[in-house]
């Protein structure tokens, strides 16, 4: 994980630690731990102000809904830039669940998927590869919409 991040719109230190899915024990400090190592260990970390859970794109956000008010953060992992089942996690995370916390995309996705990703509901962006300041550029890559999304909730049409 990138020791910067994307997040609203800058370039900051990120300051989480984002926990393998294979690791069976869970450090001290801000984590991000997969979904099911956090089902295995709900009691002990429900003691924690400092965590954060990721969910893989076969892991509906479904999964946790009753939970969200524990996480600060929740993590998206793309396996590849292919896959968009994340953009619709995303979504339903604000629209569908109403999470008004961070919203951070790992993985395989690209750049040019920033500015979608931003429409979908997300606010934080581990980007790796990839010169962070130059990437903010990403989120002007176009200047108007015509659907309504998280960032614009009025369509085109009523906005004229």
């Amino acid at each position: 994980m990138p020791n910067n991040i994307i997040k609203d719109g800058a370039v900051v230190v990120d300051n989480w630690q984002l926990v393998s899915a294979d690791a069976t024990d869970i450090p001290e400090g801000k984590v991000i731990v997969p979904v099911a190592l956090w089902s295995e260990n709900k009691d002990s970390l429900s003691n924690r102000e400092d965590f954060g859970i990721w969910l893989n794109s076969d892991e509906s956000p479904e999964l946790i809904k009753d939970e969200l008010d524990q996480f600060k953060v929740i993590a998206i992992n793309f396996p590849a830039f292919a896959d968009g089942r994340g953009f619709s996690y995303g979504r339903s995370l604000r629209d569908v669940y109403r999470y008004h916390g961070e919203i951070r995309a790992i993985g395989g996705f690209m750049r040019d998927q920033l500015f979608f990703l931003k429409r979908c509901g997300f606010n934080a962006f581990a980007l790796e590869n990839s010169d962070l300041e130059n990437a903010l550029d990403s989120f002007k890559d176009f200047t108007d919409s015509y659907q309504a999304s998280i960032d614009q909730p009025e369509p085109l049409f009523k906005r004229r």
